[in-house]
């Protein structure tokens, strides 16, 4: 398998391969997953500093992993926030996952961004698996907090914040 890891391009024509994957992501987390315009027009108006690595296998998207540039880290220094990396449930195993990060962080190197933070699923021991074995080291000093719906709304609405 020859895997091509790009950045995908404004109108780029691998979106709608990646509608595609995205759509199938959604189901492996069983989440719902708007109408496939949706999809495609969110990928084009997705916010400034949203950036998404595509891998293609012989032209066919296989997977995907979107990141943001953060700042500040550390030392005041800028970093990269992964918020997804999937790979479609036939690739998996074949080295598309490790490829994918591989670029995202020769990528951090090229721009001077000195660290890479995710989160993970605790309950999904493979994946904790890959990403011990691509040395991530897991942080239990923080927890993952989350603002959306009505808490979102009422937090925006409260003239007191």
């Amino acid at each position: 398998m020859t895997t091509n890891i790009r950045l995908l391009e404004a109108d780029d024509p691998a979106e709608a391969g990646l509608v595609t994957l995205m759509q199938e992501m959604q189901a492996h987390y069983k989440l719902d997953c708007p109408p496939p315009e949706e999809v495609l027009e969110q990928l084009k108006v997705r916010p400034d500093g949203a950036e998404i690595l595509v891998a293609e296998d012989d032209g066919k998207v296989v997977g995907l992993c979107s990141f943001s540039a953060i700042f500040p880290g550390p030392g005041l220094k800028p970093g990269i926030f992964l918020k997804e990396l999937y790979v479609g449930a036939p690739y998996r195993g074949r080295g598309v996952g490790r490829s994918l990060m591989r670029t995202l962080a020769t990528l951090a190197g090229k721009r001077g961004l000195v660290r890479i933070d995710w989160t993970a699923d605790a309950g999904n021991d493979r994946l904790l698996a890959f990403y011990d074995d691509i040395g991530g080291a897991r942080k239990t000093d923080r927890f993952y907090y989350r603002l959306e719906g009505e808490t979102l709304d009422a937090l925006g609405r409260d003239p007191a914040s």
